[in-house]
């Protein structure tokens, strides 16, 4: 086994493409692994987090036309772009899928899907069999069972796949608070979808613009 270590082997916006596969009302339907609000939420915040980086993204269903559009807080975050539909239920083996992957010029492949054990574990295995070098972002992955899931985890891992959640990976991309380029976009997702921290940051906002009141002061003084 080829160990990931090394600060190199750390994700980098410039260097990343993500691929959000098949975030579908029939997937979400049979999602028993995670609470399915936790699931769209947590994709819904990689989306933007990608697209606050920077990191090109490719959206895919499959037959949308019986399971479903992708999630509206998804394609909302990327208007207008094209969701690459398929019939293949391995992504991989689409051509139109893996062709777009390639003209971003990137070799740091982020996937996250419905379900984890067919839609996410195929296209990752195979991909890395072709040399990439692929994350998956197991929280905004889901699959139909707690074992299934879990089960494919441990296969894609076995196969050289990275694991990470939304928020380390973002965590990741933004590695130095000293980068301003993208701090603020990073701040409105944490806001919005990082739960306790985000309404952690918000308090600590609203006191940092609080005033002290006089009595406080008196009493600090003794």
């Amino acid at each position: 086994m080829t160990f990931r270590n090394g600060l190199d082997s750390l994700l980098r916006p410039e260097d990343s493409v993500l691929v959000l596969i098949d975030h579908q009302p029939y997937q979400l339907a049979n999602l028993n692994s995670h609470d399915p609000q936790a699931v769209v939420n947590n994709s819904t915040a990689l989306a933007k987090a990608a697209k606050a980086f920077g990191v090109p993204t490719i959206l895919t269903s499959v037959i949308a036309d019986r399971g479903g559009l992708l999630f509206p807080q998804i394609t909302d975050v990327f208007p207008g772009q094209e969701v690459i539909d398929r019939t293949f239920i391995n992504t991989w083996e689409d051509q139109k899928v893996v062709d777009a992957v390639k003209a971003t010029g990137r070799k740091q492949l982020i996937i996250a899907g419905l379900w984890t054990e067919i839609c996410v574990a195929m296209p990752v295995i195979q991909a890395l069999g072709e040399g990439w070098d692929v994350t998956v972002i197991t929280d905004a992955s889901g699959g139909t069972s707690v074992e299934a899931h879990e089960v494919a985890i441990q296969r894609m891992i076995a196969a050289g796949a990275n694991m990470m959640t939304w928020l380390a990976l973002a965590s990741e991309w933004q590695r130095d608070w000293a980068r301003t380029e993208h701090a603020a976009e990073l701040t409105d997702v944490l806001k919005q979808h990082a739960a306790g921290s985000g309404i952690a940051y918000l308090w600590e906002q609203q006191l940092l613009n609080t005033p002290v009141p006089n009595s406080a002061r008196c009493f600090e003084r003794g």
